[in-house]
């Protein structure tokens, strides 16, 4: 299961080189991914190759990756898009006021998306169908925020109707569907930043807005252990109550605090409650499960706070874009989780890579016992 994090989602990446260079042939049974994380299990999940071909091909795009690969940075582009708001915003919502969809073009995400995916004409990964039906991987899932409807939707690919495994609730459902560019695009669509995706006749953006249990579609598709790999950094008590900033906070810190909360903390109680009902589940005299079982899970995470180290590279980001940024406060905050989420920089992604990389060796031996355990 691989998280949201926007740039941050090259940990993930550096993570998996690791493991893919002590486990070659590893394949995972399901790939579940939101936003970014959605992006590289659909990669993964395409991928002709061994499990250690596709990571290293997954870490070659993303070291070449630059911003305006993702998003549109020239200044008109940002310039028309900026002024649109502002006209909206001042308009009182008077007829033929202007449209504002969003902060930034995503064209150039998407275009990336086809060629690293190698999507069908029609946008379908066939990729996915074909490792399906080679039995290589089980069942893939992406999960979006439907606008349309407020509820958190899971399109999942999976081998025969019996992978194809459905689930509804008030706010949530899932929809076994064949994936594509535009399930993708709208999973890692970050909400008034990105443009949302519509598919269907509805509107989508980021999966992590209304995804209030992360881990809830492995287990749903039948997972028995789960390893997922977050990019929020756990910081310790004395370092959570260190200031961000001095002061009444700018909008880039009030931003970054709310992505944190819908996108990134969510996985944490999810685990939590998790874990209480393996112990409830332990505890249990044999035959009286009710259909229950113990689910081993392992949760990775940065070592470093990803969004103090963009910090760094702050300075080397496109003028327009830089501009556009500080205007928002990213100088104001000395923890920059919003500019950490769109820090598409090739220097702050190989940093995040080396990172993780780094973090996955630290934890070599817990890995292999976790993917060794029955």
């Amino acid at each position: 299961m691989l998280s949201g994090g926007g740039a941050r989602a090259a940990y993930q990446v550096g993570f998996l080189r690791h493991v893919a260079s002590r486990h070659p042939d590893l394949a995972p049974g399901i790939l579940t991914g939101v936003s970014a994380g959605g992006i590289i299990a659909s990669y993964l999940a395409s991928h002709p190759g061994r499990f250690i071909d596709a990571v290293t091909a997954l870490s070659d795009i993303w070291r070449d990756l630059q911003i305006d690969q993702v998003f549109r940075v020239d200044t008109r582009h940002l310039t028309t898009r900026v002024g649109r708001w502002a006209l909206r915003l001042m308009s009182g919502g008077a007829p033929g006021a202007p449209g504002a969809k969003s902060l930034v073009d995503t064209t150039p995400l998407q275009q990336l998306l086809v060629r690293m995916l190698d999507a069908e004409p029609d946008g379908t990964l066939g990729g996915i169908a074909r490792r399906i039906e080679q039995g290589r991987v089980g069942a893939v899932a992406l999960t979006a925020s439907s606008y349309t409807t407020g509820q958190s939707v899971t399109w999942v690919q999976g081998r025969g109707a019996s992978r194809v495994i459905t689930w509804e609730g008030a706010q949530r459902e899932s929809l076994g569907v064949p994936l594509c560019v535009g399930h993708v695009m709208a999973s890692a669509a970050l909400p008034l930043f990105f443009p949302a995706i519509e598919i269907g006749g509805a509107w989508y953006g980021d999966g992590g807005i209304r995804l209030t249990a992360p881990l809830s579609p492995a287990i749903h598709l039948g997972a028995k252990k789960i390893m997922a790999v977050s990019t929020r950094y756990a910081r310790s008590r004395e370092e959570a109550r260190d200031p961000a900033v001095s002061g009444y906070p700018p909008p880039a810190q009030v931003a970054g605090v709310l992505l944190n909360a819908v996108f990134l903390d969510l996985l944490d109680s999810d685990a939590i409650r998790l874990e209480q009902l393996n112990a409830l589940i332990d505890r249990l005299p044999p035959g009286s499960h009710d259909g229950l079982h113990h689910i081993n899970l392992l949760v990775l995470r940065p070592s470093q706070d990803l969004g103090r180290l963009a910090n760094e590279f702050e300075a080397d980001l496109p003028n327009p874009f830089r501009f556009l940024i500080r205007g928002l406060g990213s100088r104001e905050t000395r923890s920059n989780d919003l500019l950490s989420l769109v820090m598409f920089q090739r220097d702050y992604i190989a940093r995040l890579i080396d990172i993780g990389e780094s973090d996955a060796r630290a934890r070599a031996s817990e890995i292999d016992a976790f993917l060794a355990r029955p």
